[in-house]
């Protein structure tokens, strides 16, 4: 996982209006907003430098799962991108302060949530999650077993 000195040397300082380093990219497929289902996002910011991969992400989802299939299963509930903040309970500044992590289907898969109740753990996620690995994101799910929502760029 990176670190934040790493985070630093390659994706610059983070900063709260993160004018310098974001870019806003066009969805294949709409999302619904996690807290207010009936607001639809077409469009997410992120780092310019993890924007491809994001939208290659998403272009793969819906290859696999197609349209129906993502919105029955929830893989369309944004729960954000870029977030200027501190980690929860920490000091050090979130992976979302920089637009390098994504949060989805947050009330399902919750922060302190393990593989025993989070959904994402489900086998019919595994094709979701294998798909955020082959383009250099990693599942905290996966790797630290809580906070199965959120994934963030490997390095």
């Amino acid at each position: 996982m990176i670190t934040t000195q790493q985070l630093i040397a390659k994706y610059g300082k983070p900063t709260e209006s993160g004018s310098a380093y974001l870019t806003t990219i066009k969805l294949p497929y709409p999302m619904r907003l996690a807290w207010d289902l009936n607001t639809t996002v077409k469009t997410i910011r992120c780092h310019k430098l993890v924007a491809q991969k994001l939208l290659d992400i998403f272009d793969d989802i819906l290859r696999y799962y197609g349209h129906d299939k993502i919105r029955e299963l929830g893989i369309d509930l944004y729960g954000g991108c870029f977030n200027f903040r501190k980690m929860r309970g920490g000091s050090d500044w979130s992976r979302h302060s920089w637009g390098v992590a994504i949060d989805l289907d947050p009330e399902r898969n919750q922060l302190k949530e393990t593989k025993k109740t989070a959904r994402f753990a489900r086998p019919e996620y595994k094709p979701m999650i294998e798909i955020f690995y082959k383009h250099g994101f990693v599942s905290l799910g996966i790797e630290k077993n809580y906070d199965w929502m959120h994934f963030e760029i490997r390095d």
